[in-house]
């Protein structure tokens, strides 16, 4: 009798021990980080808009235009009207500015092609970083007020992100970006 446990126990640990050699073996190794080829080509836009004029002879912020609604999650784009608050009077028999002026009278959003995007899985908040930990925009979308035409320059990817958060003492742990906040 002192044979079946010993024998029950030892069918046990042999299946227990093919279990995790077989999940040890399908484990993948982790893919090395994906690499942003920069600068990206600029996307074609519905209206040609410079940020240069804007900030230079116009004096303007990224924040009097990108301003962060509710939370701050997202700096957004200004509304139509916001614009068309100078265009009314500056540049207004422009041919973008007319077409801006469409896009106003009919209270449609233009729809700008977006430059950076972050995943979805990602909690990030703009206020975080620029009301709260004082980062200028240019930090992660380098000097737009030098820019006629606006395109990708820095990348949005995770290493990117985390070599961030290391060189500024901020959390890496996977919760800090990827938790459901």
């Amino acid at each position: 009798m002192v044979r079946r446990p010993m024998m029950s126990s030892l069918r046990f640990l042999c299946s227990a021990f093919a279990v995790a050699a077989v999940l040890a073996l399908a484990q993948k190794p982790a893919p090395p980080p994906v690499e942003e080829k920069l600068p990206l080509a600029p996307p074609e836009q519905p209206i040609a808009f410079s940020h240069k004029t804007h900030v230079t002879k116009a004096a303007l912020k990224c924040t009097n235009c990108h301003t962060m609604g509710g939370e701050g999650f997202q700096a957004g784009i200004p509304k139509e009207q916001i614009c068309m608050g100078c265009h009314t009077a500056i540049k207004k028999d422009s041919p973008e500015i007319v077409k801006l002026a469409q896009f106003a009278s009919e209270k449609r959003a233009v729809p700008w092609a977006r430059i950076y995007r972050v995943p979805d899985i990602v909690w990030f908040s703009h206020a975080a970083h620029v009301k709260d930990k004082g980062f200028t925009c240019d930090t992660c979308h380098g000097d737009a007020g030098s820019k006629d035409v606006m395109f990708k320059e820095k990348p949005t990817n995770m290493t990117s992100c985390m070599n961030c958060h290391a060189k500024h003492k901020a959390s890496n742990g996977c919760d800090f970006c990827h938790a459901s906040q």
